[in-house]
């Protein structure tokens, strides 16, 4: 039996009152993925559960700690972002604790040596691999990846500023019309970054199922006057929905929605599958989770961007094991529309332009 220790948050009261342990990867969760119905799938909440779960915490606390824009999504609040750095800093500094606390646990009964937990923080594009990567390699490899969702420029910007360890952004090199390396470039050193290869993906409309047949550019969309959902500005996502637009000749004023804007993939299938929106664009496996029909537009690569010197640490050796091993093959065998060929792959910048 794997026994493992967690951490708790309590309000310091007499007596003392203690915070929803739901309370921290609900946030967490609504700050990856930029909406509160895809926050709540994550979670394997309701939405009324985790509504509510918000609302008693927000009281005991006294102040905000998401805030919900229409036709935005949810982000968290000062509070909400105070509380969730606050979680990651303990969890960072706890880690090689508990991880310890429960090799030893562990040991009593298995007798598995004990390893060392390595730890990166990644800045990062939206994504579901990379999320559920996250998530499984604690146990699998000892690997504590501290993840943060934002858009592709913002996470290089990140990168650049030397905040986290490594960056990941996606670039269409199938379409070359609306694939432009430029903006990632000049984020990038060639003597002093390299790129790991993560995944490849496709990128389409993400759509009601009877839309399907209707629609095969952002021309249908405007003449049928389909309402869509954007993605954030400064996310790789919309540097490319702009890009194909310019490639069209569609103006962004003429799509109903272009204002409209979620912060992830599976924020944009859940708004479309809730019937707020019509049409979005987005990944093939966001669509097919949420039952929707999907028209592919774009295979894309994507990419995380490191240190050449941090390629000689532990902690980077055992992430090029995951990718390259059965860890990321389970996790791609399980979401529609992506490939791992040439995953954990160490390439130069110059890659963005060959």
């Amino acid at each position: 039996m794997h026994i493992v220790p967690t951490l708790s948050w309590a309000l310091a009261t007499d007596p003392v009152e203690a915070l929803d342990p739901r309370l921290a990867t609900l946030l967490r969760a609504i700050g990856a993925n930029g909406s509160l119905a895809a926050a709540v799938l994550d979670c394997r909440m309701s939405y009324r559960a985790a509504w509510g779960l918000l609302r008693e915490q927000q009281r005991k606390l006294g102040v905000p700690l998401v805030v919900l824009e229409r036709g935005r999504g949810a982000r968290l609040a000062p509070a909400g972002e105070k509380l969730l750095s606050g979680q990651r800093a303990a969890e960072g500094r706890l880690a090689r604790i508990l991880a310890g606390l429960s090799v030893e646990l562990t040991g009593r009964t298995a007798r598995r040596p004990p390893l060392a937990i390595a730890q990166l923080s990644i800045a990062a594009s939206h994504d579901l691999a990379l999320a559920a990567l996250r998530d499984a390699l604690p146990a699998e490899v000892q690997l504590a990846l501290d993840l943060d969702f934002m858009g592709s420029l913002q996470a290089l910007e990140q990168f650049a500023a030397s905040r986290v360890d490594l960056a990941g952004f996606h670039l269409a090199p199938s379409l070359h019309d609306a694939a432009d390396p430029a903006p990632f470039r000049r984020l990038l050193h060639a003597r002093r970054d390299r790129l790991v290869r993560f995944v490849d993906r496709d990128q389409g409309f993400i759509l009601r199922r009877g839309d399907r047949a209707r629609i095969r550019g952002f021309a249908d969309l405007t003449r049928k006057g389909l309402r869509f959902v954007n993605r954030q500005r400064g996310s790789g996502t919309r540097l490319l929905i702009d890009r194909l637009l310019a490639h069209e000749g569609v103006e962004a004023g003429s799509l109903a929605g272009y204002a409209n804007e979620e912060f992830t993939h599976a924020a944009v299938a859940a708004t479309v599958a809730s019937g707020a929106a019509d049409a979005g664009f987005g990944l093939r496996a966001a669509a097919v989770e949420h039952g929707l029909a999907f028209v592919p537009r774009v295979r894309e690569r994507y990419y995380l961007a490191v240190r050449a010197k941090a390629l000689e640490t532990a902690a980077l050796a055992r992430l090029l094991e995951a990718l390259q091993g059965a860890v990321l093959g389970r996790i791609v065998g399980r979401l529609a529309g992506y490939r791992r060929e040439g995953a954990g792959t160490v390439l130069g910048v110059e890659a963005l332009v060959a």
